[in-house]
């Protein structure tokens, strides 16, 4: 006894036993993990010092007396054991079995899970512990791998090995022990109720707004908030991230007519006189939250951002409609014809008429946008997340994924999409033009002909055999046509580089020879020149004004340019109007703009 009592003194004492003790607070204060709040227990058996603690089937979780580290850290190490069992990692049931079959490395037990498996495992519970904020992250932490479950990667992973990034260490963080029964894995019936609890707090967090006698009364963007995050798995997430601002002053100040958002702060300034009801907020919110997930403000770009503003909301309200989400409260941006539309699609429709544009109303009121580039200040401002794109993509790729398995119905096709973009870095633009010659300039086919006798195996030398051959006729070989803006607006350099990547394209097409047209107050024309000569021995004419259509009418007539060639137009923006008849695209500096609605792509220099 006198030894137990100096034990229990000297763990009382130690500043690192504490901070242990205090990280499983912080990790079972979560409500996810109030279950689990009696099952932290010291490991018998010596765990290796990287090693924080281990659980094992049965839900007890073993933690290393030898391991020094601050409370935020034990909280990420026990939030993501107790994650281990709330996704039903360590329960054998169900999985094939060979993902719990014996290791052939020292930790030759069967009851531990096969080292693919496990990198699988952990790599899925970071992504998602990610979202919680519980503790603090390893700052070596791999990237999200992009696998749907567990089974998933460990599937993918199987054939060729964990890759280095998502390795763990020799020694397994879970185990399986004792028979496989309900009564000894029902840890995620207890994970499915310390979720139901979780949101039930957040409700009533959320839902403390106007105070009337002693009981608080829900106001009605509250409830409509409420609604997505216990009832709309798409938005949820979003939802339980993000802070609604009510105040008179703010509105009034801000010009805020119904709504605004802001999402670097992840707040939705609502104006609380704005008589909408229930329905209505549920649209308005979701619309914000759209707006913010999606990144609507950062995807500007070059564009005005009031008319880009409107085109996300010609085509969230569309989304939104179609999903019956709400009710369209009376005035917004609305257009069925535009169903299926992007954004940038809408911008370049409307950019040509910026008088009648600019009467528009968004969610703030009219000729204003929804979209604050900067938080607004107010009473309470918090500070800014860390990661936002890593957020609000974990966002909404975790409710899209809730919302697909739970059946909650089919989506727009377009915002699945956008979703699912937001995973993947955008294009450059020389890769983008690649793709276009890829379409539009098919590589000249090879055939075989014995016109030219090939290479004859010493074996067989007496058997002559046909040699690849290229089709010698030039006007049946592709080609397509560059009309150059040469005005004195246009440097050097930006020729230089538009020029250079559409002969290195041409060459790897195969293509000989390109026709090519200089414009400036005249049309030029330089005839069919080798890819090589583009971009390094041309003499460019002229220098004087912008007039483009002259150079486009020689290429279409022209007799000797085949009625389907592709052309491409490079110019710095500044020129009138150009009709095509002919497939083409243009080529124009990052930043620049063309004043007319251009019916092919656009390809931006950067």
């Amino acid at each position: 006894m006198a030894g137990q009592s100096t034990r229990k003194r000297r763990k009382a004492s130690d500043p690192w036993h504490q901070k242990m003790l205090a990280g499983w607070a912080l990790a079972c204060g979560n409500p996810l993990f109030r279950w689990a709040r009696h099952g932290l227990h010291e490991a018998q058996e010596e765990l290796p010092v990287q090693v924080s603690a281990v659980v094992s089937g049965y839900g007890a979780i073993h933690f290393n007396p030898k391991r020094r580290a601050e409370p935020e850290e034990w909280a990420w190490a026990f939030a993501h054991l107790l994650l281990h069992l709330g996704f039903g990692h360590a329960d054998p049931r169900g999985k094939p079995a060979r993902v719990f079959e014996e290791n052939t490395s020292w930790l030759s037990d069967p009851r531990y899970p096969h080292p693919v498996y496990r990198a699988a495992c952990c790599a899925v519970v970071d992504q998602y512990l990610l979202t919680l904020k519980v503790g603090r992250a390893p700052v070596d932490l791999p990237p999200t791998p992009g696998g749907s479950d567990e089974l998933a990667l460990t599937e993918r992973w199987w054939p060729t090995g964990v890759p280095e990034q998502y390795r763990q260490p020799d020694f397994p963080d879970f185990f399986v022990g004792g028979a496989a029964t309900a009564e000894n894995y029902d840890h995620a019936g207890k994970f499915a109720i310390g979720i139901s609890e979780a949101a039930r707090e957040a409700l009533e967090a959320a839902g403390r707004g106007v105070t009337h006698g002693k009981q608080e009364v829900p106001r009605s963007w509250d409830r409509a908030l409420n609604w997505f995050v216990s009832s709309y798995p798409l938005l949820g997430a979003l939802a339980a991230g993000m802070k609604i601002v009510a105040e008179a002053e703010v509105a009034r100040g801000w010009d805020i007519s119904i709504a605004a958002v802001n999402a670097e702060a992840a707040e939705i300034y609502v104006n609380p006189f704005a008589a909408l009801t229930d329905e209505e907020w549920k649209f308005v919110l979701a619309h914000e939250m759209l707006h913010a997930a999606l990144r609507h403000g950062e995807r500007a770009g070059w564009r005005d951002h009031y008319l880009f503003n409107v085109a996300c909301d010609y085509v969230v309200n569309g989304w939104l409609v179609e999903m019956g989400v709400g009710e369209l409260p009376e005035g917004l941006l609305y257009d069925p014809e535009l169903k299926g539309f992007s954004a940038e699609q809408i911008y370049d429709r409307i950019a040509g008429d910026l008088r009648r544009m600019r009467r528009l109303a968004t969610l703030r009121g009219r000729g204003q946008g929804d979209i604050f580039g900067e938080p607004v200040p107010h009473d309470g401002t918090r500070g800014r997340y860390v990661d936002l794109d890593q957020y609000y993509h974990g966002a909404l790729a975790t409710g899209l994924a809730y919302h697909q398995s739970s059946g909650r119905g089919l989506l727009p096709a377009g915002l699945e999409q956008e979703i699912r973009a937001l995973d993947q870095p955008p294009l450059p633009w020389d890769a983008q033009l690649a793709q276009w010659f890829d379409e539009h300039v098919p590589a000249a086919e090879k055939r075989r002909s014995y016109t030219r006798a090939s290479r004859r195996q010493s074996s067989t030398h007496d058997i002559p055999r046909p040699a690849w051959t290229r089709p010698g006729e030039s006007v049946r070989l592709p080609t397509f046509g560059v009309v150059l803006d040469t005005s004195g607006s246009m440097s050097r350099e930006l020729m230089g580089k538009g020029l250079g990547a559409i002969a290195a394209y041409a060459r790897a097409r195969d293509v000989p020879r390109a026709r090519v047209v200089y414009c400036d107050a005249a049309a030029h024309d330089a005839g069919y020149l080798p890819v090589d000569d583009i971009a390094s021995r041309v003499r460019v004419r002229g220098r004087g004004g912008t007039v483009l259509q002259p150079g486009v009418r020689l290429l279409e007539r022209a007799e000797d340019f085949p009625p389907d060639g592709p052309i491409l137009i490079i110019t710095d923006g500044m020129c009138d109007v150009v009709r095509i008849r002919h497939e083409h695209a243009f080529l124009i500096p990052a930043g620049a703009s063309l004043p007319f609605r251009p019916r092919g792509p656009v390809f931006r220099m950067r």
